[in-house]
């Protein structure tokens, strides 16, 4: 009996790790999960100023919040405008924009990357719908490319601050250099 039981208890405590396991793992994909990226359709509009994403050249930017919808721009200026502001008080679960190292600068189309993992080009000569704006690139190799191409300088997300975005300076006053 005494063997029996101790098999008994070595399959209860196997099945117990087996269950907290697979509890682990199960909060671990939870907390990894990724927001999925919405493309833009055709009419969709830019939150900010009601233009339509589709009819401007330039990168454009996607903020997931925890909650509700998500907020879509025409520029990579206004998203920084917005996720800057000291008012933004609502959750954001998730930011994107378009890799313009693989998009055409013309007409993006999909290549969306995390915004805080990308590379952004600062002060160069491209245009976006509201006038100079960023380049958000996901390899440092194709940031440098634009900028030795087009000028400006290469940052980071955390590098980005209010005053570069502002309605009165906009990506073309940067002064930080």
């Amino acid at each position: 009996m005494n063997g029996s039981h101790s098999m008994l208890r070595k399959a209860a405590i196997r099945w117990a790790g087996g269950l907290a396991l697979l509890a682990a793992l199960g909060a671990c994909s939870q907390a990894t999960q990724k927001i999925a990226v919405q493309e833009p359709g055709p009419d969709t509009a830019c939150s900010l100023d009601g233009m339509i994403l589709n009819d401007y050249a330039g990168p454009k930017a996607q903020l997931h919040y925890k909650e509700g919808k998500p907020d879509f721009f025409c520029d990579l200026t206004e998203l920084f405008s917005v996720v800057l502001l000291p008012e933004q008080k609502r959750a954001i679960a998730a930011m994107y924009v378009q890799d313009m190292g693989k998009a055409d600068w013309e007409h993006p189309q999909g290549n969306w990357i995390d915004a805080k993992t990308a590379y952004y080009v600062v002060g160069s000569r491209k245009h976006g719908s509201m006038g100079p704006t960023f380049g958000s690139f996901s390899s440092m190799q194709d940031a440098e490319a634009f900028a030795h191409r087009e000028g400006g300088k290469i940052l980071r997300f955390e590098q980005i601050n209010a005053d570069m975005v502002n309605a009165r300076g906009g990506a073309a006053h940067d002064t930080s250099h």
